[in-house]
């Protein structure tokens, strides 16, 4: 799949959560987890990356490919509950194309030094 398309099964995902957060949690997992509140998503959201990373350091890589997909679909619920978009995600993104991550790292400590 190229970027262009997983991009936009990401915008296709995000819509389907952002029309079901309103409907019968008693028929839709996603209105179930809206339900619970935004913290209970942000508690799923830890819990499936840590599965993911437990299934990284197995070396399984069916278990990092499922526990990924669920990982990405939490996030996007939480986002939802957040008001953030794909869009938003995906600008900040590509702000930081060609920034060294080592770079952005010293600049995030020496901000945290300044406070």
């Amino acid at each position: 799949m190229k970027s262009a398309q997983a991009g936009s099964v990401i915008e296709e995902l995000y819509g389907v959560i952002e029309k079901r957060k309103g409907g019968d949690p008693e028929t839709s997992y996603v209105a179930r987890t809206f339900a619970r509140g935004q913290e209970h998503v942000a508690k799923k959201v830890g819990e499936e990356g840590v599965e993911v990373a437990l299934a990284g350091a197995l070396g399984d890589k069916k278990g990092v490919v499922s526990e990924s997909a669920d990982l990405l679909f939490h996030l996007l619920v939480l986002w939802s509950a957040a008001g953030v978009k794909p869009a938003d995600v995906f600008g900040e993104l590509s702000k930081r194309r060609g920034v060294s991550g080592l770079a952005r790292e010293a600049n995030k400590r020496m901000a945290g030094d300044k406070k």
